[in-house]
């Protein structure tokens, strides 16, 4: 039976794997700007036009006459070769494969991050039963199904999009995935306020993911019924089918509030059948807070005096012991971080004379300033 050529040109590169076009559509466009350029320059009259803009465009046409003698000889080279291209012929960006990350390198990442015990453990689990399974699968072993979806559970910040993102890096290193990039959408990038067009914006958001990872943040909001024109459930839909089509290579991790997630999954069978893997983020303890303060202060080149260290330890302890449901774990860090480095920058600001060790020193009512604001 004779090969399929569409798409191809000759038999030995396929142009919609790279997102490319056969290079004769490349050489009509050439000849076709070609033409307009010829339009524009001799006038619908027919006269030539003259002055420097004819010097511009004659020089503009002698290289586009260059481009198309560079495209006619690319073209019979890969008609002499069956398609192929010379080893040594320059790749386009589309050809050239993203360097794959290094395995020990990424879990020694995820081990870096504050906290996290269950989630450590739970991820390398994880990975080492996706490689094992990659394994017999080269080796032509049985290999059980097994679902690499993920639903993630939790307060905001506390790392879900973080370790989304290692994830997403951990499969495409072990040949799970083919890229390992990471997509972050919420309702809002899925779902259209028009009949017809929810599939079409979550269908370009699974496109854009898929040989990576689609992470849906607030996912429950999919669920939640606002009305007739609600189409938050067609996004659902167009979500599972997408992941049944590109089963090989793509991922979906939908995160969210324990309590919020529970019900999400639960309100759709499609849903049960596909996600099977629940990974529970805990809320940061005061001590965790406390060590992702310091690490934020030592990542910008900030360094803290002894009684700075007690008082931001005992003001990240009580912020957590006091904690409700607006409680942002790492975000409520963030926030302490920026508002201790705006009063930094006002105190040092007064001095006349500022040396480094200005610029880098955190004292005691800097952060008793910035625990009031």
């Amino acid at each position: 039976m004779e090969k399929k050529k569409s798409g191809t040109y000759g038999t030995n590169i396929d142009f919609n794997k790279y997102n490319l076009r056969p290079a004769a559509s490349y050489l009509d466009d050439i000849k076709r700007l070609q033409k307009e350029l010829t339009v524009t320059l001799t006038g619908p009259g027919g006269s030539v036009t003259t002055g420097k803009k004819c010097k511009d465009g004659d020089e503009l046409a002698s290289s586009m006459d260059e481009a198309r003698d560079a495209a006619d000889k690319l073209l019979k080279e890969m008609e002499a070769k069956g398609g192929a291209i010379s080893p040594d012929a320059p790749k386009t960006e589309a050809e050239k494969a993203p360097e794959k990350p290094d395995l020990d390198k990424l879990l020694a990442e995820l081990d870096e991050l504050v906290g996290l015990e269950d989630i450590k453990k739970n991820v390398r689990s994880l990975i080492n039963l996706a490689k094992i399974r990659k394994l017999r699968q080269e080796h032509g072993l049985p290999t059980p199904a097994m679902s690499l979806h993920l639903v993630f559970m939790g307060n905001p910040g506390t790392g879900k999009t973080t370790v989304a993102r290692l994830i997403a890096q951990l499969y495409y290193a072990i040949g799970v995935l083919s890229k390992g990039q990471l997509v972050e959408v919420d309702r809002s990038g899925l779902v259209a306020g028009f009949v017809g067009q929810t599939a079409i914006k979550t269908g370009e958001a699974i496109k854009r993911a898929i040989g990576g990872v689609l992470f849906i943040d607030e996912a429950y909001a999919l669920a939640a019924n606002t009305g007739e024109n609600d189409f938050g459930r067609e996004a659902i839909e167009t979500v599972l089918k997408g992941m049944e089509d590109n089963r090989d290579d793509l991922v979906v991790i939908v995160a969210g509030y324990e309590d919020l997630m529970e019900k999400f999954i639960s309100s759709n069978p499609g849903l049960e059948s596909r996600f099977n893997r629940y990974f529970v983020f805990e809320d940061y303890t005061g001590e965790e807070l406390y060590k992702i303060f310091i690490s934020m202060c030592d990542k910008n080149k900030y360094e803290l005096t002894v009684e700075a260290q007690e008082l931001a330890r005992e003001y990240l302890t009580r912020l957590y012991e006091e904690r409700d449901d607006n409680f942002g774990n790492a975000r409520d860090v963030r926030n302490v971080f920026e508002n201790v480095v705006s009063v930094q920058a006002d105190r040092v600001a007064k001095d006349e004379d500022i040396d480094k060790r200005d610029l880098t020193l955190v004292t005691r009512e800097d952060i008793e300033a910035a625990s009031k604001m």
